[in-house]
C-alpha cells in the first residue's frame, strides 16, 4: 500500500502532491536528492547490489535504491510474489529481487533492435540470462529456477504478460520514442498487474522547465505537466499515486554536473536543460 497520512490523503479522485523533504524510508513519486543518498536505505541497497565501489551521489544508483525501496516497503520483495521487469538491461535488480524469492520475468528489446538504438555497443543491454546475474548476488541454481528471461517491446507489451505482483523499469520509459508514448507505456504497465499490484518506474525529469523539453527523440525528458497529467488521468481510474516534486535543499542538489562527468551527479545538463532521475511509484486499483 502507497503510504498517506490523513493530512495527504485526496477527496474527489484528485491526485496527491506533497512537499515534504523526499525520503527514501517512506517512498511516493519523487526525484533523486542528496539527502536520499546520505541515507541508511541507500547504502543498504547499494551494498546488496554488490557495487563495486563505495556509494557516491548517482541518480543511477538512487534509482537502484529506489526502486528496491520502493518494492521491499509496499511488501512485493518477499518470496512468492511475481515481477516483471521491463529493459533490464544489465541492471543487478533481477539478482536481488531473486536473492529474496521472487519469481521474475526480465524483459529487454531483441539484440538486432538494441544494436540500431546503440544499447547493446554500449554494454547496455543483456542478451542472455547468465548477464543479469554476473555480480554473484544470487545463487545459480536458485537464479535458474526463479528468472526467465525473454524479448519484450515497451510500446507494445504482449497480452500474456498479466497477473503480476509488481513491475517496474529503470531509466527505460524515455527512450520508448516520446513523451506520449513513454506515458503510454506507464498506463499499459498496470495491465501487467493483478489488482492492488505495484508498479515502480524510474525516468529522466526536466528540472529546468515545465514548457520547453526534449521530445520526439532517442531520450526525451518529462515535465511537471506530463507527470501531472498522467497522475489525474491514473487516479481517475482509481489508482493510487502520491506526487513530491521536492528537488532537495542539500548543496549537492544544487550541483549541476557536466561532461566530463563527476562523482556528484544528481542533476546534469542535457542540452539547455536540466535533468533528474523521477521515480513513480503506483498502486493499481483492487
Amino acid at each position: 500500500m502507497i503510504k498517506k497520512n490523513a493530512a495527504t490523503t485526496g477527496i474527489n479522485q484528485q491526485p496527491v502532491i506533497i512537499n515534504d523533504e523526499p525520503s527514501l524510508t517512506n517512498p511516493v513519486s519523487q526525484m533523486a536528492t542528496e539527502a536520499q543518498c546520505r541515507s541508511d536505505a541507500f547504502v543498504y541497497w547499494c551494498q546488496e547490489t554488490r557495487l563495486p565501489h563505495p556509494p557516491v551521489f548517482h541518480r543511477k544508483l538512487w534509482e537502484y535504491g529506489y526502486i528496491l525501496q520502493a518494492l521491499s516497503e509496499t511488501g512485493m520483495m518477499s518470496p512468492g510474489k511475481r515481477g516483471l521487469g521491463f529493459g533490464v538491461g544489465k541492471e543487478p535488480l533481477v539478482a536481488v529481487m531473486a536473492q529474496r524469492g521472487c519469481e521474475i520475468v526480465a524483459t529487454d528489446l531483441d539484440l538486432e533492435e538494441a544494436t540500431k538504438q546503440g544499447w547493446a555497443g554500449s554494454g547496455q543491454h543483456a542478451a542472455t540470462l547468465e548477464a543479469l546475474n554476473d555480480r554473484g548476488i544470487c545463487p545459480r541454481d536458485r537464479f535458474a529456477a526463479l528468472v526467465k528471461y525473454r524479448i519484450a517491446d515497451m510500446n507494445k507489451i504482449d497480452p500474456d504478460l498479466v497477473g503480476f505482483d509488481f513491475v517496474y523499469s529503470s531509466c527505460a520509459l524515455e527512450h520508448v520514442g516520446s513523451i506520449e508514448l513513454g506515458l503510454q507505456f506507464v498506463k499499459n504497465s498496470l495491465k501487467c498487474l493483478r489488482p492492488g499490484g505495484i508498479a515502480v518506474h524510474t525516468t529522466e525529469f526536466n528540472v529546468f522547465s515545465n514548457d520547453a523539453t526534449i521530445d520526439n527523440q532517442q531520450t526525451v525528458l518529462f515535465r511537471r505537466q506530463d507527470i501531472d497529467g498522467l497522475a489525474a488521468d491514473l487516479t481517475s481510474e482509481g489508482h493510487e499515486i502520491v506526487l513530491n516534486y521536492n528537488a532537495g535543499s542539500g548543496p549537492f542538489d544544487r550541483h549541476i554536473d557536466v561532461p566530463p562527468w563527476s562523482a556528484i551527479h544528481l542533476k546534469l545538463q542535457l542540452e539547455q536543460y536540466v535533468t533528474t532521475s523521477l521515480g513513480l511509484l503506483i498502486q493499481k486499483a483492487s
